[in-house]
């Protein structure tokens, strides 16, 4: 948790942003909640009425202050379309909250954040073709199972397949990595799909999740990547909603080295490419 403090601490200090580039979310109103998350799930979640099995799932106690927070995070995404709309790119420094699905709460996730997003760019007609590009370690499956039949929104996840979750969902295209998947090995697989899938689904806005729990030092992600090998990918995604002229919001998703500093270094890589690619 103390990483979602750290990451704009230290780009505040390089100088690389300042206070005005930062935003304060309020939360986001159920109507738009509801473009996503059924119902039942959500008023019972609303009114912390979980089974305790569901909370379990959830990884969380749960608690008002953390309906709020997810509530927050969700609208920090979608006020982060409009700056990516305007500026061509945007970040939350939480979210990446995939594993929630459309009727349940899991791996610390509650409210899908992106998925909310991008219904609420289709409902008020902001995007006609929307791409979310998964490179957390672990799979999209909220993501997944809530588009599985939208034919607006193509789910692109890239993960480590024996890991978390372990039922996984079926996104548009799923690419399952070894154990021990390195550099070299992942860059050439992320490469090899990427540039085609701008010219299969020509996104005009793409969500961006950046998890750095790819990371050799992980402990819960099981790739090997070098920290020069996460800018690499951060890179490739970036360049290309760049040069393709389509609007990105980068969430941050997952990190769990040992060492904090690993996780917010490599955080910060990724700020630190937007700023040499977008301004």
């Amino acid at each position: 948790m103390l990483k979602y403090e750290l990451i704009p601490e230290q780009l505040i200090y390089e100088g690389l942003i300042h206070n005005g580039n930062l935003f304060s979310p309020g939360m986001v109103s159920e109507d738009i909640i509801l473009l996503t998350h059924q119902r039942d799930y959500w008023d019972r979640l609303r009114d912390l009425d979980l089974s305790p099995a569901e909370i379990r799932r959830s990884g969380f106690p749960l608690s008002q202050a953390l309906v709020d927070r997810e509530r927050q995070i969700a609208q920090g995404t979608i006020e982060g379309c409009h700056y990516a709309i305007q500026y061509g790119i945007a970040f939350n420094v939480a979210g990446g909250t995939h594993h929630a699905g459309s009727n349940w709460a899991e791996g610390f996730c509650l409210l899908n954040d992106q998925a909310i997003a991008a219904n609420y760019l289709l409902h008020r007609k902001m995007a006609r073709s929307v791409l979310i590009i998964d490179l957390d370690v672990h799979q999209g499956n909220g993501t997944a199972e809530i588009f599985k039949s939208a034919p607006d929104v193509f789910t692109f996840s890239m993960h480590a397949e024996k890991n978390f979750p372990f039922r996984k969902e079926q996104s548009d295209l799923d690419i399952g990595l070894v154990v021990g998947t390195e550099d070299e090995e992942y860059l050439e697989i992320l490469e090899r799909y990427l540039e085609p899938l701008f010219d299969k689904v020509r996104p005009d806005f793409v969500f961006y999740l950046s998890g750095v729990d790819v990371l050799a030092t992980d402990k819960l992600g099981h790739l090997a990547l070098s920290r020069q090998g996460c800018k690499m990918r951060d890179q490739m995604v970036l360049s290309l909603c760049r040069s393709r002229n389509v609007p990105v919001q980068v969430s941050m998703g997952g990190g769990y080295s040992n060492r904090i500093m690993d996780i917010v270094e490599a955080h910060c890589n990724t700020y630190r490419l937007a700023d040499q690619l977008y301004f």
